[in-house]
């Protein structure tokens, strides 16, 4: 059986409750630190059956990977269990259809791997919703130029006010390759794949797999995404 954390807590009893009088983010920060103080309840519920792949579906909520310590102390409890930890970071694809909402994913995206040191994979989501003009235009983002998006960005991320701040964080970006994005599309089985492949490698599932090079597996990601890509523009 698949753990549920409403068996221990639910958000909606905090709210409820007139001694606490938490609103939706104020309770889910309860509920979580509350989760925190009681991992003996997450170790009866998941058990210690060998090779089991299990995937934790945690809360949107940024705040929970930057200043709160909560999702950090699950991390480490869950190496001390002897598990293999991989971070997966989704970010809504039609959000990311812009620079400064792309610069914004990305410090999202690397507050989290900086927060929860964890090896960590970026996820753009939802891309079967996206038009076909819209997926040739988010294909940039997946290996950005930083320093050329600023020059074909909109007056937003142009301001003279912050130009000096802006190209600092775009510099940091481009010149440390720091975050990167995969494509994911629900309709597309290769697609799907290629995330599960990058998840599998860096968790190294399988105690019986032999260990993969990774100059061999940065160039079968680039040739996956590519032939993800040429075949959504040739339809």
């Amino acid at each position: 059986l698949v753990p549920d954390i409403r068996e221990l807590i639910e958000v909606d009893d905090v709210m409820e409750d007139d001694s606490l009088r938490f609103g939706p983010n104020g309770g889910l920060v309860f509920c979580m630190e509350y989760f925190a103080n009681n991992f003996n309840w997450l170790e009866e519920s998941l058990g210690h059956v060998e090779d089991d792949y299990i995937l934790f579906d945690c809360p949107g909520q940024i705040e929970l990977y930057t200043h709160l310590p909560v999702m950090k102390q699950l991390v480490e409890q869950l190496q001390q269990w002897e598990f293999r930890v991989c971070g997966v970071f989704l970010v809504d694809s039609q959000f990311m259809v812009e620079s400064f909402k792309f610069i914004s994913g990305i410090l999202a995206a690397l507050s989290a791997m900086i927060s929860l040191e964890i090896p960590q994979i970026n996820i753009m989501t939802k891309m079967d919703l996206l038009s076909k003009k819209a997926k040739k235009e988010i294909e940039k983002y997946l290996d950005p130029d930083m320093y050329s998006m600023i020059e074909d960005s909109t007056n937003i991320l142009k301001s003279k006010m912050f130009k000096k701040l802006t190209k600092s964080i775009c510099g940091l970006i481009d010149d440390y390759g720091m975050v990167r994005f995969l494509p994911f599309d629900r309709s597309d089985e290769e697609s799907m794949n290629i995330v599960l492949q990058h998840i599998d490698f860096t968790i190294q599932y399988g105690e019986d797999l032999e260990f993969k090079e990774p100059k061999e597996y940065e160039e079968d990601k680039s040739a996956l995404v590519d032939e993800y890509f040429q075949d959504h523009v040739d339809e």
